[in-house]
């Protein structure tokens, strides 16, 4: 991540800024906010065989148990991660003046799958599970956990799989997640779509109703906080909290990344729940 003058023309050349360097992606800042709790936290993910794969594995596995270093006993958060023949995806994002960040992919992202070797049995024991991965297998697996988030960005997954978790999330200004409950089939308990600073809404059965932010701040680079967002929606429902509830206290924990320079750092400790 790093700031830059302007976002480059036709032929021009960029410089960055002060970049930093971090393990990101949807799936890690969704880890990190998760570890950041009391839980026991389990983060099924797949990397390259570079050197760029092993220093995001050995960043996330030594991430605090608790998001401190006085976490609670017995808390863990743990990286279980199956190897791919290729390259590590980076990604590198660029913060113009106006705030608005801009994300360069290099490589396809890289997913767990059902067939990789990891201790899928222990979905089966989890109180939540937030999938943001793309197998459908892997979908109808993680639905033996007691709650099932996705990402509305996997509804092609969510589609092939067959399954309906309960709560589908995603953002209302993102055209890849932008989408309501008649949009899936079987349809999921509620689809959940924020709308940044307005907070947004919750579609069920019985109709829509609005979520008004916990925490109001001003414009800024957004990165993480839609995954701060989702990640912490999944453990208030994990812990039995109503959907309006949970979307309502998670939206303080998506605006606490918003306008920082180093997302992971930004992040908050979710309460005992």
């Amino acid at each position: 991540m790093a700031d830059v003058s302007a976002l480059p023309g036709p032929g021009e050349i960029l410089h960055l800024d002060a970049p930093r360097l971090f393990a990101g992606g949807g799936g890690a800042m969704a880890f990190r906010q998760l570890a950041r709790s009391d839980a026991e936290v389990h983060f099924f993910t797949a990397v390259g065989h570079d050197d760029a794969a092993r220093e995001v594995t050995a960043e996330l596995s030594a991430l605090p148990a608790g998001g401190s270093g006085n976490s609670s006993a017995g808390t863990q958060g743990q990286v279980h991660a199956t190897v791919r023949a290729q390259p590590h995806v980076r990604a590198v994002v660029l913060i113009p003046p106006t705030g608005d960040r801009t994300i360069v992919v290099i490589g396809r992202p890289l997913h767990p799958e059902a067939r990789d070797r990891l201790p899928y049995e222990l979905l089966a024991g989890c109180d939540g599970v937030y999938f943001a991965a793309e197998d459908p297998e892997l979908l109808r697996l993680a639905r033996a956990a007691k709650v099932l988030v996705a990402t509305a960005r996997r509804k092609i997954a969510l589609d092939r799989a067959g399954i309906a978790p309960d709560v589908i999330v995603g953002s209302a200004s993102d055209p890849l997640e932008r989408s309501a409950l008649r949009d899936y089939s079987p349809a999921p308990r509620a689809v959940v779509m924020t709308e940044g600073a307005r907070g947004g809404t919750i579609e069920t059965a019985e109709g829509v109703v609005r979520f008004q932010p916990a925490v109001i701040k001003p414009p800024g680079p957004s990165y993480g906080a839609g995954d701060s967002f989702a990640a912490a929606l999944t453990y208030f429902l994990a812990a039995g909290r109503p959907v309006h509830e949970a979307a309502t206290r998670a939206s303080a924990f998506g605006a606490a990344v918003i306008g920082a320079r180093m997302p992971p750092e930004a992040q908050e400790k979710l309460p005992h729940a």
